[in-house]
């Protein structure tokens, strides 16, 4: 989980777990737009990395199933993951707005000759 598209998804996941945390694993697929395998997936990795805890309330009768909560590591790495994809994304607008730029200048010089 360390390349960019993995980082889109963990940051989806955890802002998706940080909104609303008694979902169920489908309802969270389904919102996230992964099928159910990958967020399984991906939810047992995050496990397995202590981000999240998964509680277990089969014996609830409203049968929620689990609820996913961030845990301070979480907390912390969705804080980084955040702040790197803002600054990734600002990266980028400042690479297209130098081409736009380069591509306005190419244009007058060109008008002009």
């Amino acid at each position: 989980m360390n390349n960019i598209k993995n980082n889109e998804d963990l940051l989806k996941i955890l802002r998706k777990i940080s909104e609303t945390s008694d979902i169920s694993q489908r309802n969270l697929a389904s919102k996230l737009g992964f099928s159910l395998g990958k967020l399984n997936y991906c939810l047992t990795k995050l496990k397995k990395r202590g981000l999240i805890k998964i509680k277990n309330f089969k014996k609830n009768p409203n049968k929620i199933g689990y609820l996913y909560v961030l845990t301070p590591k979480g907390i912390a790495a969705k804080t980084k993951i955040t702040i790197n994809f803002m600054k990734q994304k600002a990266q980028e607008y400042n690479e297209l707005k130098a081409e736009i730029n380069a591509e306005k200048t190419k244009k007058i010089d060109e008008n002009l000759l």
